[in-house]
């Protein structure tokens, strides 16, 4: 019998997201406009008149329609049965309530994301009601954030490495792997299992959300543990937009120098954006291209994490009978090896030296909002799939507090770094 064509969730994945990014491309190679719904408004007034219309509605539904057009694709290249398909009616409508949410203007100013809120809706729903047999197969948490990773290589670009020049980049490869060291030695000395460590680790020291997710990729993580790390990620991040520009304040920083501390600390693009805003328009500029920086080195993580967990977690194995692996072989790296980071990769080198992303701007807003929907998507999912009582064990309460030691140490290691390179270089 002739076998069916089929790969696995990672190469489908990442076939999808490649996908994506030439289709949209192409589309506009051709001047065709595509659609995207408008999610903002400031009163309900404006929700009405701006989000609620027949009009935005119809292109709601118009990405509806791609996304699973996509979505059916995906599992069918991964040899998934079509049943699995049938709740991803209500996962988009669930997203798309939390897209809604997060267009409120104040919300955006504050730099809430909207992966808050599409994780706490599924949390919401997970512990109150729940979730049908039937919507189960399309909570594929992971499969969704790997596409959005292949997306998120678009906006990692090399030459906003260069803006900093080598001082910037200095400070990017010192903090993140000086900030994951120790943030890992923490928790291995709180007795905090391996998992959660590199997801805890990886959070705190790149670039939150997205680290947080490419290293439970790569190690094919717990998604509730998943969960529980972006939870956390989002929830400090709030309070240090109002913090960081205060204590900068008091700490007499200049603009750019204030931008290079809160880009090296706050978790998430969007909260970097604001709260560099704050303290001005360099400091913005400044803290916009250190958390850039912070995000190419995304990749190269994802890259040794996973070495490092296919080596240790194959070695003593059994290969043969009576036998043991003293070490994985290419195959089994290769087999461990996380293939949407060659997506997220092809696709920042792509913009970086061959497509000008200034040339192709409309593009470039169609692939990250894009990018948006499916992290979304993603933490619909991960809420609908996480219970309250996951959250309560004694290894979760040591995890919280071994995040908060590690942010904390990680403002202050990042403004010894600014301090020095100042000193030493200038900024």
């Amino acid at each position: 019998m002739k076998k069916k064509f089929s790969l696995n969730e990672d190469w489908s994945s990442t076939v999808t997201g490649c996908f994506i990014i030439l289709a949209v491309l192409l589309v506009y190679a051709f001047k065709v406009v595509l659609p995207w719904p408008s999610f903002n408004w400031s009163d309900t007034t404006e929700l009405a008149g701006n989000v609620l219309t027949v009009n935005n509605i119809w292109h709601t539904l118009l990405i509806f329609a791609v996304s699973f057009a996509l979505v059916c694709i995906t599992n069918r290249l991964s040899g998934k049965p079509w049943k699995d398909n049938l709740g991803y009616l209500v996962l988009f409508a669930l997203t798309f309530l939390a897209m809604i949410i997060a267009g409120n203007k104040l919300l955006k100013e504050m730099g809430v994301e909207t992966v808050i809120f599409s994780l706490l809706i599924g949390l919401f729903i997970s512990n109150v009601f729940r979730v049908p047999e039937w919507m189960k197969g399309a909570l594929s948490s992971e499969m969704y954030v790997k596409i959005g990773l292949v997306l998120l290589g678009t906006t990692v670009l090399f030459d906003k490495l260069m803006q900093l020049g080598a001082v910037g980049i200095l400070q990017s490869v010192v903090v993140v792997f000086g900030v994951w060291y120790f943030s890992f030695w923490l928790c291995k000395k709180m007795k905090i299992d391996e998992e959660m460590s590199m997801m805890l680790s990886s959070g705190v020291s790149i670039c939150g959300v997205s680290a947080a997710v490419a290293t439970a990729g790569a190690i094919k993580g717990d998604k509730t543990k998943l969960s529980f790390v972006v939870s956390l990620v989002l929830v400090i991040a709030v309070p240090m937009i109002f913090l960081m520009p205060v204590l900068a304040k008091l700490l007499g920083l200049n603009e750019v120098m204030a931008g290079a501390w809160i880009g090296g600390t706050v978790d998430t693009t969007a909260a970097v954006v604001a709260t560099g805003a704050m303290y001005g328009e360099e400091a913005k500029n400044a803290s916009v291209i250190i958390k850039s920086s912070q995000n190419v080195l995304l990749g190269v993580a994802a890259f040794f994490i996973s070495l490092y967990w296919t080596y240790k977690h194959s070695k003593g194995k059994v290969v043969e009978e009576g036998k043991y692996a003293d070490k994985p072989g290419v195959k089994v790296l290769w087999e461990r090896f996380p293939k949407f980071v060659l997506g997220f990769i092809a696709a920042s080198l792509l913009f970086s030296f061959i497509i000008n992303p200034s040339e192709n701007k409309p593009a470039m807003e169609t692939i990250k909002s894009m990018q948006g929907l499916w992290f979304a998507l993603a933490f619909t999912s991960i809420g609908l799939e996480t219970r309250f009582k996951s959250f309560i064990t004694q290894g979760n309460r040591k995890a919280t507090f071994a995040f908060i030691v590690a942010q904390t140490f990680n403002v202050a290691f990042t403004l010894l770094i600014v301090y020095l390179l100042q000193y030493l270089v200038g900024y």
